[in-house]
């Protein structure tokens, strides 16, 4: 919130700058959220530490044959396992589901109440596959529904591969670490986004196949939720401990090396021209003097599941072809000779009958993705709607001076993290969305002329839990017109899903932009739980005095400013180690 700047005469005899003043108002900040995050803690601490008593205690009644004692111990459980569960947003269906598996349990202890959540989470997406799968078989839909939902079926099992992640990752055994359970977070929020885009996907398709979904998914939408806010919890113990760790190591304005999660070799890869630092390397030509002459083929290729980076060297052409990165090909890093030499191009889109998941014309989903001097467009044009260039839901992956080239929906930003530094977005409606937890760093984000009538909005956030760690961060980017649009009302954003959350820091804004700054979705008001907030931009687009007065629009502090930079939102630090191209870690 904005700090109030009282009057008085003790001004008279000191000035203190703005930095200062943000540093003493950080201070008494930091002090009282130690105080209440410790509070916090030692709460879920001890609620964890009495299922695990109320368990031990059942054993211990059980082996005695003590009736009167095992009844208390089983309600000891039953109470220990309510209070756990009011952190969530369902707490029924988080204690109905865990009393029963926390009962049966041969061994438990506390950060197994959040794991047994997963499971049942997973267990009953299980059979949302199944049931999904089975509407599919009628084969009794029209063309619209058919192709909605065969993108559903992809999303379940997508959202299946993220529990599993979760459930079966080693970061269980080092939960103290900020990097284990922001992944953990990622992860579970990842699942939750794919279920919500299969649900997304249906709003074309018949009112039945919409309700009889919906109806499915009920359950899962629960307690995928309820896993994600224990586990939130926790992370929030880890935050008590880590956090004056990460204040007194935080630098507001150094230039570090590209985000943690890229090697010495990969640093290498992104500065040179040289292929010598690969583990594999594949050369793509249109014109046969590579090892093949489209993506796909080099694609197909590459090594499942590989430790070592693939580099897919793409030469200069436009190559006309669905990309798909699947899910099994990790570390592929994909180099062109230019932005606008090496060029991906489709023209997929939804007037003619492709859902918009399935538009893209390279969708992107095995971690450790990185793509570089290379473009993506989709050729579709406005008058198609939506038509994705770019869709990424790649964990750890890095867009590095790319050009994103489409109309409506350019830019699928879908889950989990991602970084773009020094690229060429271009758009008309919301084009850069998603539920990704993201930061756009020094890129150039150019605004087309649209349809006649319609209004260009730049982003279109889709935080739809609000434990989700999730959110569009556009820091030191130039927001600019490509071409007239005297005549078009342009907006930063709007809000797709309740807890919509999208700052603008540090970046310029030309005049084109809205003065009221930001537009309603569908001419609603926005819920309160938004969070929408401008941090010291510039240019004559960045005025902030006659924005639209939402509750969810927010001023910003300078520590509150740094949360939704690349060494906080996406835990940058941590997956993008040094390498030559520089980032801001910080402000």
């Amino acid at each position: 919130m904005s700090m109030c700047s009282g009057t008085g005469s003790w001004k008279a005899y000191g000035k203190i700058d703005e930095a200062e003043q943000e540093r003493l108002e950080a201070r008494r900040k930091f002090r009282k959220r130690i105080v209440i995050i410790s509070l916090s803690s030692i709460v879920l601490v001890a609620v964890i530490v009495g299922v695990g008593i109320g368990i031990a205690s059942r054993a211990r009644a059980s082996s005695s044959g003590n009736s009167g004692s095992s009844g208390g111990a089983a309600q000891s459980i039953s109470d220990s396992i309510k209070a756990a569960c009011k952190v969530t947003l369902y707490p029924d269906s988080c204690y109905t589901s865990l009393y029963a598996m926390v009962t049966n349990s041969s061994h438990f202890d506390g950060q197994n109440l959040a794991k047994l959540s997963i499971q049942v989470a997973l267990t009953e997406l299980s059979k949302v596959s199944d049931q999904v799968s089975q509407l599919q078989s009628q084969g009794t839909l029209d063309q619209i529904s058919a192709a909605a939902l065969e993108n559903c079926i992809e999303l379940v099992d997508l959202a299946i591969h993220h529990l599993n992640d979760t459930l079966y990752s080693s970061n269980w055994d080092k939960l103290t670490m900020l990097k284990a359970v922001d992944d953990l977070r990622t992860w579970l929020s990842a699942a939750g986004t794919s279920q919500q885009t299969c649900l997304d996907g249906l709003e074309n398709s018949s009112q039945e196949l919409q309700a009889t979904v919906a109806r499915y998914t009920v359950n899962s939408t629960e307690f995928i939720s309820n896993s994600l806010a224990l586990v939130t919890a926790i992370s929030n113990i880890a935050t008590s401990i880590n956090l004056r760790r990460r204040r007194l190591m935080s630098s507001d304005r150094d230039e570090l090396p590209m985000p943690m999660w890229l090697t010495s070799k990969d640093r290498k890869l992104l500065q040179s021209n040289s292929s010598t630092a690969a583990n594999v390397v594949l050369v793509v030509a249109k014109d046969g003097s590579g090892n093949y002459t489209t993506i796909g083929a080099a694609l197909k290729a590459a090594p499942e599941q590989s430790s070592n980076r693939i580099l897919i060297h793409v030469k200069k052409g436009v190559y006309t072809e669905k990309v798909i990165v699947d899910k099994s090909k990790w570390n592929v890093m994909m180099v062109g000779d230019g932005m606008n030499v090496t060029v991906v191009s489709g023209s997929l889109n939804v007037v003619d009958g492709t859902p918009t998941f399935s538009s893209a014309t390279i969708a992107v989903f095995g971690k450790g993705f990185i793509a570089r001097d290379i473009g993506f467009r989709n050729t579709a044009g406005a008058i198609k709607q939506q038509a994705v260039a770019l869709l990424s839901a790649a964990d750890e992956s890095v867009f590095y001076r790319c050009r994103i080239d489409a109309f409506q929906d350019t830019l699928y930003a879908h889950s989990l993290r991602q970084f773009y530094r020094e690229c060429d977005i271009y758009g008309t409606v919301d084009f850069i969305f998603g539920n990704a937890a993201v930061v756009f760093q020094n890129c150039n984000i150019w605004a087309r002329v649209p349809l006649t009538g319609q209004q260009n909005t730049i982003t279109a956030q889709g935080k739809s839990d609000p434990n989700q760690n999730t959110g569009i961060s556009i820091h030191n980017c130039t927001i600019s017109p490509a071409g007239n649009l005297a005549s078009v009302n342009s907006y930063l954003g709007r809000p797709w899903k309740n807890y919509s959350t999208t700052v603008y820091m540090r970046s310029t804004m030309g005049s084109f932009i809205n003065p009221a700054g930001w537009l309603s979705w569908m001419g609603n008001s926005p819920p309160n739980t938004i969070f929408y907030a401008e941090f010291r931009n510039s240019g004559p687009g960045s005025s902030t005095k006659n924005r639209v007065k939402w509750k969810g629009l927010r001023k910003l502090t300078l520590p509150q400013a740094r949360q939704f930079t690349v060494g906080s939102l996406i835990q940058g630090n941590d997956w993008l180690p040094q390498v030559s191209v520089t980032y801001q870690s910080g402000m």
